[in-house]
């Protein structure tokens, strides 16, 4: 078997090393075994080997692979569905504890950073764009719920000083969070791996786990090699591929698809972002967009179900951007791509035990990047004893979608139909 090149992206294209790592070929024993080299799990063993595990970490293809090597690049707190939402749903003990932590993804991620010295053109700054006057009051409300849980680098904009932030006419105002960011992905999960290999971890690329033999000390095996170890965390996300059909029942791979443009003149980068902050707008299939570090447009939107070429990733994509920077008509894109991300039927995380020893965590449903970090953490703090946070988010109903294998995607596609509409219409 011979692992998979990453996507036709920008962020493989500029990568700080692109050395591929060996695959297992032996039979190993560690404390823990990390299924999957996406944001989960390597936060999760990053925080396991500061912690003194000896830690394992199986990756199918590469390092960043699935959607943490391919995704928007920004830091956006809380989780796709807000604290005013679980509170409203499954009680105030719950809706507190996860208000206390609703915030922490983006400080594991810039204190990953600063420790490590991770170069990933992290910059400061995300904005929320309003497309009508019923999300601005929206993001009116979301400032007013994330003040009262203490969250306090937040500052609406009216329609006339979001275009000191954005070179665009389109937005009727938004919500400036300064503790919000971007950077790049695929760079930050490589520092992330070097970090774990620094501490003693290792790391197995082109390293498929076929199957799982659970025990007291539970044998995960790959086609070439095993690995013992006393617990597994499960980290595949979308890209489980058959591995545990049961969790995969939970929750559906969903597409978004991004490109980047040629590197932008000086000028006209200050014209689109003046600030370099990032953007997303607040549409339920929401256009998010940024400049890298080297000064191209990225912009990201939509959701579909399964992969596109990328021509058709830009003709689809190109006219989302024209209609936010109609100045960008000349302009080339050089790269496009796209990438599954797992949406829950709550759109909420779902983390969990099989057993004693294995622990998962997936189906951030658009929102992996602080909460991919969180759940690191919790998880290598549930392993230490201390599982009080970890069983917080365990401890929320993981309902399948209605439907089943064969309908689950028209059901939801017919929602997302409906909300859109609801977007155009402004209601």
């Amino acid at each position: 078997m011979t692992a998979q090149a990453h996507t036709t992206s920008y962020y493989a294209a500029s990568a700080n090393e692109k050395q591929l790592r060996p695959a297992l070929n032996d039979n190993i024993e560690a404390d823990v075994c990390v299924i999957g080299a996406g944001f989960t799990g390597l936060s999760s063993a990053l925080h396991l080997a500061k912690a003194g595990f000896k830690v394992v970490v199986l990756e199918a293809d590469r390092i960043a692979f699935g959607a943490s090597g391919r995704n928007g690049g920004q830091i956006v707190h809380s989780y796709s569905r807000d604290i005013d939402f679980i509170h409203q749903h499954y009680g105030k003990e719950t809706g507190s504890a996860m208000a206390s932590m609703a915030f922490e993804g983006g400080e594991i991620i810039r204190g990953l950073v600063d420790e490590f010295n991770i170069q990933c053109d992290l910059k400061d700054g995300g904005i929320f764009a309003a497309c009508n006057d019923k999300q601005m009051r929206e993001l009116e409300s979301k400032k007013a719920l994330w003040q009262a849980n203490g969250h306090r680098k937040l500052e609406l904009l009216s329609e006339t000083e979001i275009q000191q932030h954005i070179g665009t006419g389109r937005y009727k105002g938004g919500l400036l969070d300064k503790s919000g960011g971007h950077f790049h992905p695929m760079n930050l999960a490589l520092g992330e791996a070097a970090a774990i290999e620094s501490l003693g971890g290792r790391i197995f690329e082109d390293s498929a786990v076929t199957s799982i033999d659970q025990q007291a000390i539970t044998r995960v095996n790959t086609a070439r090699g095993s690995v013992t170890a006393k617990y597994v965390v499960v980290a595949g996300n979308a890209y489980l591929n058959g591995l545990l059909p049961k969790l995969e029942q939970k929750a559906m791979p969903c597409g978004t698809q991004v490109i980047a443009t040629e590197p932008l003149s000086p000028a006209l980068q200050q014209q689109l972002l003046p600030k370099d902050q990032c953007v997303e707008d607040c549409n339920y299939l929401l256009d998010y967009f940024r400049l890298s570090g080297d000064g191209r447009l990225i912009y990201g939107g939509g959701v579909t179900y399964g992969a596109r070429e990328p021509g058709k990733i830009e003709s689809l994509i190109r006219p989302k951007m024209l209609k936010t920077f109609p100045m960008l008509k000349d302009t080339k894109v050089d790269f496009a791509w796209t990438g599954n991300f797992l949406l829950t039927l709550m759109r909420l995380p779902q983390f969990g035990r099989i057993g004693n020893n294995i622990f998962y965590a997936q189906g951030y449903s658009g929102h992996g990047i602080t909460s991919t970090h969180l759940a690191g953490r919790v998880i290598a703090e549930a392993l230490q004893g201390q599982a009080e946070r970890f069983d917080v988010f365990a401890g929320l109903p993981q309902y399948p979608f209605p439907g089943g294998r064969t309908f689950r995607i028209p059901y939801t596609a017919m929602g997302a139909w409906y909300y859109t509409l609801r977007d155009k219409l402004g209601i």
